[in-house]
Parts: structure tokens; C-alpha cells; sequence
């Protein structure tokens, strides 16, 4: 389950937000053009050239990123206007800028630029615990803060930071003469307290400097997350499976859900259409592998089958009920201002609650970024009328609204980074197909852990014992 950090900030900063050419020369030919070519084999849903109205959904999207830009540290603001970020969300930015260049709405000179100063912050970012990115950084002095945009370390998100390890890997892969530096922001961390040898992922709290880790990520953000850490060598076997899982009917569909009881464990697992389209979008369902890590195709199979079923049985909740059903997590402007918008939670189809699994009404969304990511992986009627429905949901001098509300048909006119952001991916990838480079290259981040006497011992691949643990699970679960 992805941490709901934005909720919190919407819930503290919601009353201040309310009152308040072309690229030439050195930098256009640091582009590999290897990274170039259109990844087209095994492409699912949309591809091509985008249209005009395709080409103006996507600087819509840009101009709230444009407008949302803090010059002093290079961030761009999570919510329109209100100076905080997440490392999600930072996560969101870098792959918001590759799109915007691959698109053609940034030329090479502007994206250099930004990308540079975005480099300079996260190469000098305060740490959580001197050891990982925090939670949430103030936009306007790059400062950790907490979630009330006081100073503060709080501690991290291991979901999120899985997100910030994806783009900065393929941002790195797109853009070599940038690589070097995305490296040396990795290498800036410590990974002992976030991923074991096998690859459990660990989120943490922290207060008055005592930090209290604990396993974060339920099915489909987990594997998501883990796929951002396996990008950069990580063993991530315990992630990634799919295991524990039990099948559920829904609509006729027998859906895969996490089997752990959130009674038990205290942290609900939601069936949310995002993380499947991220993984769909981003790494075609495949995860970064070496000869060394997981390699187990079967895995990849079935999340892209899981994801299948998640939006079969949204448009069968169409056609029997006549409901247009595009569901996933999403901010609100109002209490509890994140919600989790199932297919499936806590033993209930269509479940929406809130960060404490407490059941809200009235808060379920057509989410922009659902049909976006919808749209652009399953190219039918549904998906067409899918996208109909939130077409209008936007301001050409702001950028694209969170969605239309199932139960009214009224707008969430909230502005975020997250969506926006998302619709600029779902465009780049009807343009060019999965974001994640099928061939990785080595750079300065595989030079330095190569020599022996320059590794940082904080619990890189190189500085880790071989996991021995079983590779597949046979419906066990490794994470109890």
C-alpha cells in the first residue's frame, strides 16, 4: 500500500491553500540516441504520433508543472500553490520533465536546466536519519519537513523512494551526460535500513531521532516499489512476488487481492488500478533483471493479467450497472482528504476508505490519472468513453482536475502534481512505449561498486550476502 503522505499534507496546509525553438550544440548531442528508438515490441494498448488535441491535453498537463515550479530549489509544489513535496512526487517531476522533452513541449536547453537544478538539490538534500530521503521537503527551502510544513525528520517511505529510483534510472539511461549524477544521488544513501538481502522493503517513522522501521507494501504498490529498487541491482524477490494472494469474485472475475487480513496487520490492502498501470506504463510488466536476481517471468505474466482484470471488471461494472469506473487512490478536497477508491478492500468490491480504513461516502472519483493510464494500455470503446468523461476536467492555464465524482457527476477540481504529471506519462507512452530501458548501461554508479576500495558500504548489491531464499513461492508467504 502506498503511504498516504499527500493526504496528510492536504489535511494540515488545506485552509492556507485555500487563502492563498529548438536545443542545439553540447547538451542535444549528450542524448544517446540508443535510448531513443521507439519500444514498440510487445506494446499494449495505443501507439503512434499524438494528435493535435492529444499534443494540447499534454502542455495542459505541463502548465501545472510550469506553474508550480519553485526557482530557488528547482521542486515543484505536490498541490497547486502549497510549498511542500514528496519524494513520490519528486519522483513524479523528473518523469514529467523526460516526457515533456520526448513530447516536444521543452526543448533540450530548458530541460537541461531544470533537471540540473533538480540534480543540485537532491545531491545536497538533508536525510532522514542521515540516511534516506524524508517524507516531505518544504518546496521553497528544500528543508525536511513534517507533515504541518514544520522542520522535522520523520523519517521514510520506502514505496516512494522506489518511485524516485525508477525515473532517476530512467532519466539516467535517456540522458547520459546526466547520468554520473543521478548515480551519485543514489550512492548518497544508505540502504541498510530499507531493503534486507532478499528484498523486503522497510518504511519508517521517526520521532525525537528514534526511528521505528516496519514492513511497508501490500500488493501492487509493493510490487511497484520493488521494481525501482531491482533497477539499480537490488535483489528483490520478497517484493516482488506476488504471493500471498487469495482469489476473490468480482463481477464474475476471480480478482487476485492480498490475502493478509488488515485486522491482523493493521495496514489495509486496497485493489487500486495505479500501481498496475505504473508497472504497465513504466516496465511493461517486466522487471529489471540480471542473471542474478529474480528472473522469474511468471511473475511478470501475472501482473499483467492482474491488470487486465482490474479494468475488465471496471467495465463490467459499466455495462451491468452503467457506472463509469475508473478507481484508484486520490486526494479530496475535503476531510478525509485521501481516499483509497477500490475495485476491492477489506472484504467489499467498490470499497472507498480512508487512510484508517474507515469507509467514506461520497468520495468516489472517475480519476483523471486512472482513465488516463486506462486509456493509454487498453485501446476499446470503454476506454474511449473512459476518457470522454474527463476530457473537459481541466484548465488550459492551470492544468487537469483529480477527476469527476461517480455519485454527483461534479468536478474534484484539485490540482496536483501526481496527475498531472500521469497524463504527460500515459501521452509519452502511446508515443514511444514503455519508459524502462529493456538494456541498462553501466556508469559511474557500476564503476564505483566495482572497485572495492571506493564502495560506501551502505548495504549496496555488491556489499550484501547472497540471498538464499527460494526464488518462487507456491502461495506462501514471505512476508508474514
Amino acid at each position: 500500500m502506498r503511504r498516504p503522505t499527500l493526504q496528510r499534507l492536504l489535511t494540515v496546509l488545506a485552509g492556507a491553500a485555500a487563502l492563498t525553438s529548438t536545443g542545439c550544440g553540447v547538451v542535444a548531442r549528450g542524448v544517446d540516441r540508443a535510448t531513443q528508438e521507439v519500444l514498440q515490441i510487445g506494446h499494449v494498448g495505443r501507439s503512434g504520433k499524438l494528435t493535435p488535441k492529444e499534443l494540447d491535453w499534454a502542455k495542459t498537463a505541463w502548465k501545472y508543472i510550469d506553474n508550480n515550479t519553485v526557482p530557488a530549489t528547482g521542486l515543484v509544489n505536490s498541490v497547486d500553490k502549497v510549498p511542500t513535496t514528496t519524494v513520490w512526487q519528486i519522483g513524479d517531476y523528473l518523469a514529467a520533465l523526460v516526457a515533456a522533452n520526448q513530447l516536444g513541449l521543452i526543448d533540450l536547453l530548458e530541460f537541461d536546466r531544470r533537471v540540473s537544478k533538480l540534480l543540485d538539490f537532491l545531491n545536497n538534500m538533508p536525510l532522514s536519519n542521515l540516511s534516506l530521503p524524508n517524507r516531505v521537503y518544504n518546496t521553497q527551502n528544500g528543508l525536511m519537513v513534517n507533515f504541518a510544513n514544520q522542520p522535522a525528520d520523520i523519517g521514510w517511505s520506502a514505496i516512494e523512494i522506489g518511485r524516485l529510483l525508477t525515473w532517476m534510472k530512467i532519466a539516467g539511461q535517456r540522458y547520459p551526460h546526466l547520468r554520473e549524477y543521478f548515480d551519485k544521488v543514489v550512492l548518497r544513501w544508505n540502504f541498510c535500513p530499507v531493503i534486507d538481502d532478499c528484498g523486503v522493503l522497510f518504511g519508517a517513522g521517526s520521532k525525537e531521532g528514534r526511528t521505528s522501521p516496519a514492513q511497508e507494501g501490500r500488493l501492487g504498490y509493493l510490487q511497484y516499489a520493488s521494481a525501482g529498487f531491482a533497477a539499480w541491482g537490488f535483489e528483490t524477490r520478497k517484493s516482488a512476488v506476488t504471493a500471498p494472494w487469495e482469489a476473490i469474485d468480482v463481477m464474475g472475475v476471480k480478482l487476485q487481492v492480498d490475502a493478509r487480513d488488515d485486522r491482523v496487520t493493521g495496514e489495509i490492502a486496497p485493489v487500486v488500478t495505479m500501481p498496475y498501470v505504473l508497472l504497465g506504463i513504466e516496465f511493461g510488466w517486466e522487471y529489471p533483471r540480471d542473471p542474478k536476481l529474480l528472473g522469474n517471468r511468471q511473475e511478470s505474466d501475472t501482473l499483467q493479467k492482474l491488470t487486465e482484470d482490474i479494468f475488465r471488471i471496471q467495465e463490467l461494472r459499466y455495462q451491468k450497472q452503467g457506472i463509469l469506473t475508473a478507481r484508484t487512490d486520490h486526494p479530496v478536497q475535503k476531510p478525509p482528504f485521501f481516499v483509497y477508491d477500490t475495485v476491492f478492500a477489506s472484504g467489499y468490491a467498490w470499497n472507498t476508505l480512508s487512510d484508517q480504513g474507515r469507509q467514506v461516502e461520497g468520495m468516489s472519483l472517475v480519476a483523471t490519472k486512472a482513465v488516463f493510464g486506462m486509456w493509454a494500455l487498453a485501446r476499446n470503446a470503454y476506454t474511449d468513453r473512459l476518457l470522454l468523461s474527463v476530457e473537459a476536467l481541466h484548465k488550459n492555464d492551470k492544468g487537469w482536475f483529480e477527476g469527476r465524482y461517480e455519485a454527483s457527476g461534479g468536478y474534484e477540481d484539485l490540482l496536483t502534481l501526481s496527475t498531472n504529471a500521469f497524463v504527460l506519462q500515459a501521452l509519452l507512452y502511446k508515443a514511444q512505449g514503455r519508459q524502462y530501458p529493456k538494456q541498462s548501461q553501466i556508469g559511474y554508479f557500476g564503476y564505483t561498486l566495482g572497485n572495492q576500495f571506493a564502495r560506501p558500504q551502505h548495504c549496496f548489491p555488491v556489499e550484501r550476502p547472497v540471498c538464499k531464499a527460494p526464488t518462487t513461492t507456491d502461495g506462501r508467504s514471505f512476508l508474514r
